[in-house]
């Protein structure tokens, strides 16, 4: 094997030394708090084929390819049947292909061949190499594995793989941070019989659960689902500059990577800061800002919704259960550390955890936009999700089967009869309140949101 490629392949000299000494399982183990992946148990084993993992960047990609590697390992594959390949080291579509090639070339131990391209979108022509090498044959008998930051790569895969991805039910897998229920897990807010207790059909909940239910939801509005957040908030109790500098390093340099320009996406960034929570117009942005033309500002939150950095959410047709395509829009941050990370670089301080995260999170309206975007954050990852805007406007609704299911959010003040207007006319409506115990408000239920939130159950498999 390539020696540029050894650190990652360290399972090759003994699979004990992949364990005790790989990069990214070495500094998993030094962590407060480390999260096993319950994909790795879904990943594929048996079956041949292409195969995606996408994610926005720090989501932790390398890790859960790392620990499926040590899992196979463990299971008993041949440690010289599995190899790890990072795209950054590796400049075009040429030399991805002498690369697999040489190999897969010498006779490997009998049975299926694990490749792992890390970071594929790094390498120029990427889908040009992998389609070479799957009509020449030599993956015929391999479980080829490529990760990528931007959420492009699988729908590229879609198109210029087709027939070639295998015969595996699920070819493509995308992660997202923690979830708030899986952020709970992992930091062991609840027993296990409190756990279950909370996610029975009817949850029993005594008032010293809920407290820390709700104590865990105000640390995910500091940190959200974020390792590195979690973790530097577990051992400091704050959250260093240089760690805010790692999320907003990554949107600038993945960016400015894809030819675009640094202050027009500053000025993006600040208007979706702005407006967080709003309703908007591609031109209506446009004219905030220096920018000549609304497809700019489009493409621009296109590619960071391509990059998991925000998510657009429409209104919702009611009577078609899509997108209202002439209804203005809603740009939210994908998670709360995202946006944390992206305030600090716009407004510096030198320490923005103090000076930027805790004013912003005082701030009843600021916090309840946030709290919002939370919410329809979580549930974008399971349904088709929008928002109503009739007479009255509902913050979410997400479409599930045939019908729609309207949701309100009020985590600051007092509800006015007008807030209810719209959310009213709907029988199976709810609202998600700042209330420790539920209850119904003008005959619509209301539940406690941290509780809701848990009760989502796990984002990922």
């Amino acid at each position: 094997m390539d020696i540029r490629f050894a650190p990652h392949n360290l399972h090759l000299e003994s699979p004990d030394q992949f364990f005790s000494q790989d990069p990214h399982l070495k500094v998993l183990s030094r962590q407060p708090m480390v999260w096993e992946f319950p994909l790795i148990l879904g990943l594929p084993v048996q079956v041949p084929g292409i195969y995606t993992v996408s994610g926005g960047r720090q989501v932790g990609k390398t890790t859960l390819l790392k620990q499926w590697m040590a899992h196979l390992l463990k299971s008993g594959v041949h440690p010289h049947a599995i190899a790890f390949f990072s795209g950054e080291l590796i400049d075009d579509q040429h030399a991805l292909v002498r690369l697999i090639g040489d190999h897969l070339q010498p006779a490997g131990p009998a049975g299926i061949r694990f490749v792992i391209l890390d970071e594929v979108t790094y390498i120029r022509g990427w889908d040009k190499g992998v389609k070479y090498l799957a009509d020449s044959g030599a993956l015929e008998d391999v479980i080829f594995v490529l990760s990528g930051s931007d959420m492009v790569i699988i729908k590229d895969a879609r198109m210029c793989f087709p027939g070639r991805r295998g015969m595996a039910d699920q070819v493509d897998f995308q992660i997202f941070p923690l979830g708030f229920n899986e952020v709970i897990t992992l930091t062991r807010t609840l027993t296990a019989g409190e756990h279950e207790a909370l996610m029975a059909p009817v949850p029993q909940v005594d008032a010293g659960v809920m407290a820390r239910l709700f104590a865990a939801f105000d640390k995910f509005l500091v940190h959200g689902g974020f390792l590195t957040a979690i973790n530097a908030l577990a051992g400091e109790d704050r959250i260093p500059p240089a760690v805010f500098a790692v999320y907003s390093d990554w949107i600038r340099g993945d960016m400015i990577k894809r030819n675009k320009q640094e202050h027009y996406l500053r000025q993006v960034l600040q208007a979706v800061l702005k407006r967080l929570g709003s309703q908007v117009t591609w031109n209506a942005l446009c004219q905030d800002l220096a920018i000549d033309h609304p497809q700019t500002v489009a493409d621009y939150i296109s590619l960071l919704e391509s990059m998991d950095v925000v998510y657009v959410q429409p209104a919702l047709q009611e009577d078609k259960l899509t997108a209202a395509p002439k209804k203005a829009r809603k740009v939210m941050f994908t998670d709360p550390f995202i946006l944390h990370a992206v305030n600090a670089w716009l407004n510096p301080a030198k320490d923005p955890f103090t000076e930027q995260l805790r004013p912003f999170l005082e701030n009843p309206e600021k916090c309840g936009k946030l709290v919002e975007a939370c919410v329809a954050g979580l549930y974008r990852r399971r349904f088709p999700t929008y928002y109503i805007k009739a007479r009255g406007e509902v913050d979410v609704a997400y479409v599930d089967g045939q019908g729609f299911h309207p949701i309100e959010i009020k985590w600051t003040g007092q509800l006015r009869p007008g807030d209810l207007k719209q959310i009213g006319k709907y029988a199976n409506s709810l609202i998600l309140t700042k209330t420790r115990t539920p209850g119904r408000i003008q005959q619509i239920a209301t539940e406690p949101l941290p509780l809701h939130l848990f009760r989502l159950g796990p984002d990922q498999p």
